[in-house]
C-alpha cells in the first residue's frame, strides 16, 4: 500500500468516487463522515473491488476530533499522503432570513472545517516534504448568488485559505489544489429535484463523480515541476 488517502466528506457522489479512485490506485481509502455506519456501503464496495478501506466517523468542525482522526490514521493505517476536503454545505437562504445560527453552521462546515482538516494534514505532510491537499470548491467560490450569502462567503474563505496554503506549503513539498465544481453533479438529489436538468445527462449536462475523481487523481500525480493550484470543472453545456 502507498499510504492513506483521507477523504473528509465522503458522501454518495464526489467524495465516495474519490475514495474509490484512490483505493484503486493502491492507497488505503480513509473516508470520513459524521456517522461511520453511513460509510459501510462504500467500504464494502471498495473491498469487493480489491481495495483497502478504513472508514471513520468524526465531526470535521471539532478540532479535537480532527486531531484524533489524523493521529489514528498515521498510527494504525499509514502516512497521510493525500487529504481531500469535500464537505458541501450548499444551503440557500434569503439574506433577510439568514439567522446567525444558519450562517454560522454553513461557515463552520464549508470554511472552518476546511481549516481544521487542512492544518492537521499539513502538520504531518510538511515535515516529510511530500503530500497533496485537495479542497473542493463550487461556483460560489468565485461569485456570489442571490440567497447564497452564507455559502458564498464560506467558499470564498476556503478558496483564499487554499491560495495562502499553496504559497506557503508548496516550497515545503506539499501540493495544495482548489477545484471549482461549476455545475450540477450526477446525484440522486439532482435526479429527483431537477428532472429537467437530469434529462440532459446524456448530452453532457451533468458532472460525473467518477470523472471528477479522475481529475483529483491526476492532480495528486502531477510532477512538482508542473503543479496546478486551481482548476474549474463543468459540464460541456454549462454556461459560465
Amino acid at each position: 500500500m502507498k499510504g492513506a488517502a483521507v477523504v473528509v466528506g465522503a458522501g454518495d457522489a464526489t467524495g465516495g468516487a474519490v475514495a474509490r479512485r484512490f483505493a484503486a490506485g493502491g492507497y488505503v481509502a480513509c473516508p470520513v463522515r459524521r456517522r461511520a455506519e453511513a460509510l459501510e456501503p462504500l467500504r464494502a464496495e471498495i473491498e469487493a473491488a480489491g481495495g483497502a478501506c478504513r472508514p471513520f466517523g468524526a465531526d470535521a468542525r471539532d478540532e479535537a476530533a480532527m486531531v484524533d482522526l489524523f493521529e489514528t490514521v498515521e498510527r494504525e493505517v499509514g502516512p497521510v499522503e493525500v487529504c481531500v476536503f469535500n464537505i458541501g454545505a450548499n444551503a440557500r437562504f434569503p439574506f433577510l432570513e439568514l439567522e446567525e445560527r444558519k450562517f454560522r453552521k454553513i461557515w463552520e462546515m464549508a470554511a472552518y472545517a476546511g481549516y481544521l482538516v487542512s492544518r492537521q494534514a499539513a502538520l504531518r505532510m510538511a515535515p516529510r516534504g511530500r503530500g497533496t491537499i485537495l479542497l473542493t470548491g463550487a461556483s460560489a467560490s468565485v461569485k456570489g448568488y442571490a440567497n447564497g450569502a452564507a455559502f458564498a462567503s464560506a467558499k470564498f474563505a476556503l478558496r483564499g485559505m487554499a491560495q495562502s496554503m499553496a504559497r506557503e506549503l508548496g516550497p515545503m513539498g506539499v501540493h495544495v489544489a482548489h477545484v471549482v465544481i461549476d455545475g450540477a453533479i450526477d446525484t440522486a438529489f439532482i435526479r429527483e429535484m431537477f428532472p429537467e436538468r437530469y434529462a440532459l445527462k446524456d448530452k453532457g449536462g451533468l458532472l460525473s463523480p467518477e470523472d471528477i475523481a479522475e481529475i483529483y487523481w491526476m492532480l495528486h500525480n502531477q510532477p512538482r515541476t508542473a503543479w496546478t493550484h486551481e482548476m474549474d470543472l463543468r459540464p460541456a453545456i454549462e454556461s459560465f
